[in-house]
């Protein structure tokens, strides 16, 4: 009789035996500049940007404790966010399935059948040439073939599995697995930084629309109050009709403003509401009220540009699918060498069931087995040429996503400078516009000019207003512009997202 434990000698020379193919994957690490291109620093009064380092919780740097409560709903409420929580448990699901690969597998079974073999077959031929010879039985019919009869067959049994990981497949594919997963995360991170970017983004720019409602609304009365000045001149004769009527289009062109920038309100609140996962207008009673563009700090820390790898969550979810890649080389490798698989089986058998438990009804298999591949007419050389050019590619792909990142923040950086001084000027601007419809309006009261002169300082004055609200919304949305580009916010752990279809829709 074969014994079970004689496997055991073959068994430790193979565990102790065991290799892993393929290359161990090591990190690209950081081929970035020491410095941000361009860093200067900015001159007072505009903001500065520092290399310290970066507060993960960056929105709280605009002091707005709407933007704030919104940053931590959209964090935990987006819909997004919450299929891409369901991604991530999948991934999870797939590494625990690779990890069961490489673990014995264990089968339970019980079964009852009613047989007959046939007649003319095998059984039935051996039964007949055996009552031929006068030792069992007769024979039926004129041809004589022996009829076989019905019988049961009562079985209860265990078998059991173990692939030996010879040569790495199994752990080079829970290696992959796990990458995989790693990459799954870092895409739900770069969806939340993109979310919470997007929600401060809309936000700043509701405050900015809501600025140019206030700046249009009191132009409109300034409309009104040089219409009533051309009325009374009019009435007494001191002017004609036509500066009245100059005056009333000038209010009525300020007043389509209005209706337009009412509309990007109501749309900005909407989008806002949609982020946090609540239907139309579910923000509306606490965003209405027009507030100022929350103001960037006067100091800005962006940290080093070797903390951008480390921060990016593109950069680390290419750097994870560059592993995986890496490792799916060693698992097709492996598929050119033999596996070796232990396997057994034991239970019991009989015909009768009142014997079934009995000692003599047992039964048990058990060796090792092995699978050598000897022709795949080119199938395993196609797929291990297949796993080298992916990972070929996810190289070549990991490094253009840390050259586009430098890019990214290069270009905010820019426009976050440039744009505050376009704001400085534009500030300067508008101060010089009031003075000058302060004057024009005295004079042309005291009729030592005409109305067109008032006519022209309130359009520039209404003009350059609105591009001065335009650039403050600019300055604080190309901050958050540079911060989705230095990949700050939630470096290390993801939140519990937790969206209720019910909550929302109550």
């Amino acid at each position: 009789m074969i014994r079970p434990y004689r496997f055991l000698p073959v068994l430790t020379v193979l565990l102790t035996g065991c290799v892993t193919l393929g290359p161990d994957f090591a990190s690209p690490g950081w081929n970035g500049p020491g410095s941000w291109f361009g860093n200067g620093k900015a001159r007072a009064p505009l903001s500065e940007t520092t290399e310290a380092p970066i507060d993960p919780a960056w929105w709280t740097l605009f002091r707005d404790a709407k933007l704030t409560a919104l940053a931590a709903r959209v964090a935990t409420e987006n819909p997004d966010l919450a299929i891409s929580a369901m991604r991530i448990e999948q991934s999870r699901a797939h590494v625990d399935a690779a990890r069961a690969l490489g673990m014995p597998g264990m089968n339970a079974s019980t079964s009852y059948t009613r047989q007959k073999a046939s007649n003319f077959g095998q059984f039935g031929v051996n039964a007949n040439a055996l009552g031929a010879n006068g030792t069992n039985g007769s024979t039926a019919g004129a041809t004589g073939t022996r009829t076989l009869s019905e019988f049961d067959v009562y079985q209860i049994g265990f078998d059991a599995s173990w692939e030996i990981d010879l040569w790495g497949k199994l752990r080079r594919n829970l290696e992959a697995a796990g990458a995989t997963t790693r990459a799954s995360e870092e895409t739900r991170r770069g969806l939340l930084l993109a979310s919470l970017a997007e929600v401060a983004r809309d936000y700043i720019v509701l405050r900015g629309v809501q600025t140019q409602l206030r700046i249009a609304r009191e132009n409109a009365q300034i409309a009104r109050d040089s219409l009533k000045l051309t009325q009374q001149r009019a009435a007494g004769g001191v002017t004609t009709n036509l500066d009245v009527a100059t005056a009333s289009s000038q209010l009525n062109t300020v007043l389509a403003r209005i209706p337009a920038l009412e509309q990007q309100e109501g749309q900005l609140i909407n989008a806002l509401s949609l982020l946090v996962g609540m239907p139309p207008g579910g923000l509306r009673a606490e965003l209405a009220f027009p507030r100022a563009v929350p103001p960037v700090p006067p100091r800005v820390p962006i940290g080093l540009p070797s903390d951008l790898a480390r921060r990016r969550p593109d950069i680390r979810q290419a750097e994870a699918s560059l592993h995986a890649a890496t490792a799916e080389i060693g698992v097709a490798k492996a598929a050119f060498f033999p596996s070796f698989r232990l396997v057994g089986s034991m239970g019991l058998q009989s015909t009768q069931f009142h014997k079934l438990f009995d000692l003599g009804a047992r039964q048990f298999a058990t060796g090792p087995g092995l699978t050598i591949p000897l022709f795949e007419a080119g199938q395993l050389r196609a797929q291990l040429r297949l796993t080298e050019a992916r990972q070929k590619e996810a190289a070549l792909a990991y490094q253009k996503t840390v050259l586009s990142a430098l890019h990214e923040v290069d270009n905010a950086l820019t426009a976050y400078r440039s744009e505050q001084t376009r704001r400085q000027r534009l500030a300067d601007a508008v101060a010089e516009n009031r003075r000058a419809l302060e004057l024009s309006r005295a004079r042309y009261a005291q009729g030592v000019t005409d109305f067109l002169t008032v006519l022209d300082a309130q359009r520039n004055l209404l003009a350059n207003e609105l591009l001065l609200a335009d650039s403050i919304t600019a300055v604080s949305s190309n901050l958050v512009v540079l911060y989705k580009a230095l990949g700050g916010g939630w470096e290390a752990d993801l939140p519990d997202t937790r969206v209720s279809p019910q909550k929302r829709a109550s």
